[in-house]
């Protein structure tokens, strides 16, 4: 292989390597990514996102980008061309990842860091996490036919009732999240789980952005108790015109096993299916075996598995 040089996302055009992603993003997820895609590159072109891109010969091969939040550091993407050797292939994405977690463990203030690459099979591009003594979250993406899945069983307790989001949620559904998060595997691997301004955080991101897909109020429900509380809510966007996916669904601890996450599945699975979608998908930590058995039992089907990986300092 020639020698492979690493530069700085500014001096390089990453278009026509994004455009083999967003094909990519297409075939094995079912997702439209050319509204990530185009907002990466307005941060590129702004110069306000940080990230390296692997060039050789002239060629770029590939690219791998990061964000600062706070003491935070987050791997936002990693790509590499395809038409390599996959012993080549896999030997660029070690290198490109080596160099960012090096630059994150190595910025001033950065004590934590977060890394979720959903496009990469589990185990694919450990190496590098490993080695810099990151722990490793296995998870699952799956996918629902909405077209051939058997009807949801939607029965919500006596003194809950269900409606759709509404900006006035924010506030009730961050301390939601942080309550159903507390001591859960997923606030260790994200920590905006955490605290209520960390949740605030994340509900704008996923309902204001569009890097999760674009935020669909239609099929976006909370469950409330006897008409004061947030009991639960199910948060969906739209990744592909007829492709949902469930950015958020989570339960008050002591509202569990009472089929209010089932219910509300449910009601975001009608919702779909009447509006002629043909595909719903989501993402789960392996380590969390009641959400998984949930969604087998519903006929979600485990279509990838993926890592997500922490790094503290």
């Amino acid at each position: 292989m020639e020698v492979l040089d690493l530069r700085h996302f500014s001096s390089v055009d990453l278009r026509p390597l994004m455009q083999d992603e967003v094909q990519m993003w297409s075939r094995l997820l079912s997702w439209d990514y050319a509204a990530s895609a185009d907002m990466i590159l307005r941060y590129v072109d702004s110069r306000i996102l940080p990230g390296y891109a692997a060039v050789e010969r002239g060629r770029i091969m590939g690219y791998a980008f990061f964000v600062y939040e706070g003491n935070k550091g987050v791997i936002g993407d990693l790509f590499i061309a395809d038409g390599r050797e996959a012993q080549e292939q896999q030997s660029m994405e070690v290198r490109l990842l080596t160099h960012v977690i090096e630059t994150l463990q190595q910025s001033p203030g950065i004590h934590r860091i977060e890394a979720q690459l959903l496009v990469h099979e589990t185990g694919r591009v450990m190496e590098p996490f490993v080695q810099q003594g990151f722990h490793r979250h296995p998870r699952l993406f799956m996918v629902l036919p909405l077209r051939e899945a058997a009807p949801i069983k939607i029965a919500f307790p006596p003194d809950v009732e269900v409606r759709r989001w509404s900006e006035q949620d924010y506030q009730p559904a961050a301390a939601l999240i942080t309550a159903a998060y507390r001591g859960h595997v997923d606030a260790e691997i994200n920590d905006q789980y955490r605290s209520l301004s960390g949740s605030l955080r994340f509900l704008n991101n996923i309902v204001r952005f569009p890097g999760c897909g674009t935020f669909d109020l239609e099929s976006s429900f909370v469950a409330v108790h006897k008409r004061t509380s947030l009991a639960g809510l199910i948060l969906c966007s739209r990744v592909r015109n007829d492709v949902g996916h469930v950015t958020q669904i989570c339960v008050l601890p002591e509202f569990r096993s009472h089929g209010i996450g089932e219910a509300l599945l449910g009601t975001t699975v009608n919702n779909l299916r009447q509006r002629n979608f043909s595909l719903l998908s989501l993402t789960v930590t392996q380590d969390n075996p009641h959400a998984v058995e949930l969604y087998r039992r519903i006929g979600f089907e485990t279509k990838r598995v993926f890592d997500a990986f922490v790094w503290q300092e």
